[in-house]
């Protein structure tokens, strides 16, 4: 029987504080300060999460409910490269009005209480053309990134633009902006990044951070700026034969590393060596911006990424010490059409990779258009679980056991390490899942965690199998309003007071891990378990077994001072439909398979529907505690039942809003002109495959009509199949309003995007044999073929409390 051991070391010294010139505004309720291992606020312990969306990829009219999704999602800050070649993209023509409105989406973050963290540039990458610089920029300096007067004459007066649009809206003002990010990716200019601060500041932006990308070695002006580092499960920017990546591996593994020198690799020398990040360690915590929540795909190379891959992830960098887990992308986007030229990454602005003309879906957990992921849901469970005990988890150091993989190629090895207090309590990380190549079952898995100041943990009692590609954290000694619970083979989610005031731990299951909690008996006075659950005493503990995860699954107990504290063990796809945040004007758990926005301000409780619904299908939820009264719903009547611990609403339109949702007749798609050859191949930059030019989809493009009716529902999807190299949807008149890179995934498009009633022009072109392409579903060279559409509705509810 494997049982996996840890010596849990003293506790190290206090951090450094008061060590970095990062300064709050003065008289602020909550002040934010840096430590040398974790951030407070309000002189707590804070373990933020920011998710990256891009204001000027995404329509206007969406912004507020997007943000709302990102919130329900988990996600305390919002960030957003300001783009520069999206506002100005000729020379004195700067705007900031409609999908490029900078200060109404910061006033939109802050009126729904959501941190801002603009990363101002002014190069800023994000697989845009020339990075973000407009061309007029490059053609006024030959030195850009750096001192040049001239290109600092240009920067000069963007930045001023910025702060006019962010006035009154730093913390000093009651503002959003917690973190203000200079540049991007910058290896080798410290005085250049120092300098490009001392203008920001100028301008007028205030901030209690300021942040720099820190990976690849970055050379930092010293403690000016935070460094923050990143880590993706795949990448585009590769070589289209290299493989898996092993600077993508690397982070499926707990270890104390927090440099990633894979990111951006293939725009800078990777000899190129700056600050030993070993020293930032010393000074800064663990922090990061850019932990992939997706993936771009880019012409010569389309990865493929899963829930499970951002997930696993995620959770492992928690588990490694991460006190900040920042999100790129967190939502998906557009690119703007521009005015002069296309605004992607290409070769032909000498860029070595070539990438889709308008789509940056980046596979992220909310797309495009706004759609659900199961990533979404992935991140949510961690989120709330960071949301409930981030608090504790922030301060505790990562420690990892002797015996650990002897390498980045060691799949038999178990990976696992301890967050904890360096005393008697933390939580214990598993991550058994990595892309592309599965790991095995462990099977008689337990574990023993060695505390100084408390008797070694070994559990589970009941050896268990951590099944192939699971992920997950189990807490130890976790004090409850006065339980303990000395482990649980289940992630705790959060706790809610229920209708009667008591405390209810929410605890997630894994799928092929049977829970099992142990109790400290010492702080037990009554227990009794639902259902088939068994409890029994030993060895000062009270084991609970036998539980079968679910909405009734609950333990129900009265610690030894009276305080009554029950356990709530959800099973794995029901925990992914957990929410929680203030509903109805108190907080509540929120249980439903529909996407959820929890709006405070109106007092509205709102599901997206996810997925076109089956006849008979009916949207609904399950909340805890209940409303005092069940909420209401505009066109639909609610049925109030009880679903073990919790309430459940059914929603059942009412007949007149039901046959006005009935299912859309199925897309009509007519050929109108079968392809002709494959465009032969051409290659770019670093000798990478280049994206066939615009004349081949007028040429050999085979082409589609489909008709969309002049009625379709607000919010609906286009959902087509099909299969070839790439592919572009037009207006009647011409217009590009989407494109897509085959990557053997169904391509999604906004049936908003064409004028209502007219049909959307589909072009696909071949793919050629022997192109240097990497796709995980290669396409049959020579075919270009929509091969099946449907609609896809997605109804909204909004609930409102009576």
């Amino acid at each position: 029987m494997p049982r996996h051991q840890l010596q849990v070391p003293a506790p190290s010294a206090p951090p450094l504080r008061g060590h970095l010139p990062f300064v709050d505004a003065p008289g602020v309720p909550d002040p934010i300060e840096v430590t040398s291992r974790w951030l407070t606020r309000g002189g707590r312990p804070w373990f933020p999460v920011s998710g990256e969306f891009h204001y000027s990829r995404h329509p206007a009219a969406h912004w507020e409910e997007e943000l709302l999704k990102m919130k329900a999602g988990g996600v305390t800050a919002v960030a957003s490269y300001l783009i520069w070649i999206h506002h100005e993209e000729t020379e004195g023509d700067l705007r900031f009005d409609g999908d490029r409105d900078l200060r109404r989406f910061a006033r939109l973050c802050a009126r729904h209480g959501l941190d801002l963290i603009p990363r101002i540039g002014p190069w800023s990458h994000a697989e845009v053309r020339n990075g973000g610089l407009p061309d007029w920029v490059l053609a006024r300096t030959t030195a850009p990134r750096t001192d040049d007067p001239a290109y600092l004459a240009a920067v000069r007066p963007w930045f001023a633009a910025i702060g006019a649009r962010l006035a009154g809206l730093d913390r000093a003002s009651g503002g959003p902006i917690v973190a203000v990010q200079i540049e991007n990716e910058l290896y080798d200019q410290p005085g250049h990044l120092l300098t490009l601060k001392r203008m920001a500041r100028e301008a007028g932006l205030d901030a209690p951070l300021w942040t720099s990308t820190a990976w690849g070695g970055v050379q930092l002006p010293g403690d000016e700026l935070l460094p923050l580092y990143g880590g993706y499960p795949e990448t585009f920017w590769t070589e289209h034969d290299g493989g898996w990546p092993d600077t993508c591996r690397k982070h499926f593994f707990f270890t104390h590393q927090r440099d990633d020198e894979g990111i951006g690799a293939d725009l800078r020398p990777t000899t190129v060596r700056g600050t030993d990040p070993a020293a930032h360690a010393d000074r800064f915590p663990w922090a990061t911006c850019e932990l992939g929540g997706g993936m771009a795909v880019s012409y010569h190379r389309r990865p493929r990424v899963d829930a499970a891959d951002i997930g696993a992830l995620a959770l492992t960098k928690i588990g490694c010490g991460s006190v900040w887990q920042g999100y790129y992308m967190f939502h998906g986007g557009t690119n703007p059409p521009g005015d002069r030229t296309t605004l992607q990454e290409s070769h032909a602005t000498a860029y070595p990779n070539d990438l889709p003309v308008l789509t940056y879906d980046f596979q992220a957990p909310l797309g495009e258009y706004g759609q659900y992921r199961p990533s979404y849901d992935e991140l949510r469970l961690q989120h709330l679980l960071l949301a409930e005990f981030g608090e504790r988890i922030a301060p505790m150091e990562s420690a990892l056991p002797a015996d650990r993989p002897d390498g980045q190629h060691d799949s038999a090895t178990l990976r696992w390490a301890v967050r904890t207090d360096g005393r008697a309590s933390g939580f214990l990380f598993v991550t058994n899942h990595q892309p592309h190549e599965p790991l095995p079952d462990h099977e008689g898995t337990t574990f023993t965690v060695a505390f100084p100041d408390a008797a070694p943990l070994t559990f589970p009692a009941t050896p268990v199998t951590v099944p192939s590609g699971a992920y997950f954290c189990w807490p130890l000694r976790l004090d409850v309003a006065g339980l303990r619970l000395d482990w649980a083979t289940a992630q705790p989610v959060c706790t809610v007071a229920d209708e009667d005031g008591r405390t209810v731990l929410v605890l997630a299951a894994t799928d092929g891990i049977t829970p099992e909690l142990a109790l400290d008996a010492r702080t037990v006075g009554k227990v009794t378990a639902a259902g088939t659950g068994t409890v029994r005493r030993a060895d000062g503990r009270v084991l609970i077994t036998g539980l079968h995860p679910g909405t009734d699954a609950l333990v129900e107990t009265e610690t030894a001072d009276g305080t009554r504290v029950a356990l709530l063990v959800l099973d794995a796809a029901t925990a992914r439909t957990a929410y929680k945040g203030r509903a109805w004007g108190a907080p509540r758990l929120i249980l439903s398979p529909d996407g959820v926005v929890l709006d405070e301000e109106r007092d509205e409780v709102r599901l997206h529907t996810r997925t076109d619904p089956h006849p008979g299908e009916r949207p609904t939820l399950a909340v805890l505690p209940a409303p005092p009264h069940p909420p209401t719903a505009a066109g639909a009547t609610l049925k109030e039942t009880r679903e073990g611990a919790l309430t459940r609403y059914t929603l059942f339109p009412d007949p007149e809003t039901e046959s006005g949702d009935s299912p859309l007749p199925e897309p009509s798609v007519t050929l109108l002109r079968p392809p002709g050859p494959a465009p032969t191949p051409t290659t770019g930059v670093l000798d990478r495959a280049s994206a066939p030019a615009d004349e081949h989809y007028d040429a050999v493009a085979a082409l589609y009509r489909v008709d969309v009716p002049a009625d379709v529902p607000e919010g609906t999807l286009l959902r087509l199949h099909w299969t070839g190299d790439t592919a572009r949807a037009y207006t009647r008149a011409g217009r590009l309003v989407a494109d897509q890179f085959f990557s053997g995934r169904p391509w999604e498009l906004a049936a908003e995007l064409v004028p209502p009633g007219e049909p959307v022009l589909l072009k696909v072109l071949p793919a050629a044999a022997g192109a240097k392409v990497y796709t995980p579903a290669e396409p049959a060279p020579g075919v270009a073929e929509v091969t099946g559409a449907e609609w896809i509705r997605r109804p909204k509810w909004t609930l409102r409390r009576t």
